[in-house]
């Protein structure tokens, strides 16, 4: 899919750039990405060492095949040289569905707070609009209180809970919390 690449400030003043992955220059910074983010939070749906199945080649592949690919939008953000994050928006194709589009976010705990989350969800919202989408979804894992104040934030209101959906490492479980916003 097809995006502008889109230059915002944050709110430390730094400039950060919203674009679509270069597969070739991004793939080894989005593979430690998806190492370093599953270490720093357990929000994100894998652990640092389900990682290693990441390997350069293999995302440059998956990076090719999202931005060939007319039904998703990935976008990296850029501070200076910096992966700071990444966001998806995967639309669906069947008649029934089509109606709806998912959406999911990731950020190095370093950019928190810095409107980079505000800014991915203004860029994928606009894209679905375009597209004619009537409601975003997204799924959150229970406990995610700065996650939940986010998406809250961006209009989403939730509309279901999955009790027990995800089983951590000390054997405790969390709840999966589905949100949807209205366009």
């Amino acid at each position: 899919m097809l995006y502008e690449p889109h230059r915002f400030t944050l709110k430390d003043g730094r400039e950060a750039v919203l674009r679509l992955p270069d597969p070739e220059r991004d793939a080894a910074a989005m593979v430690k990405y998806l190492t370093d983010t599953a270490a720093e939070t357990e929000f994100v749906l894998r652990y640092p060492e389900e990682c290693g199945r990441y390997t350069v080649e293999s995302e440059r592949s998956f990076l090719e095949g999202f931005n060939a690919n007319p039904n998703s939008l990935f976008l990296t953000c850029f501070v200076g040289e910096q992966l700071a994050g990444n966001c998806e928006l995967q639309f669906n194709t069947q008649i029934k569905y089509r109606h709806k589009a998912s959406v999911a976010i990731a950020l190095y705990r370093k950019f928190w707070g810095q409107g980079i989350g505000s800014a991915m969800f203004r860029a994928m919202e606009e894209v679905a609009r375009q597209r004619g989408v009537m409601f975003m979804e997204l799924e959150y894992i229970g406990g995610n209180e700065r996650g939940r104040g986010l998406y809250e934030k961006m209009g989403f209101k939730e509309v279901a809970e999955h009790p027990d959906a995800v089983l951590l490492k000390d054997g405790s479980t969390r709840s999966l919390v589905y949100m949807m916003k209205r366009l």
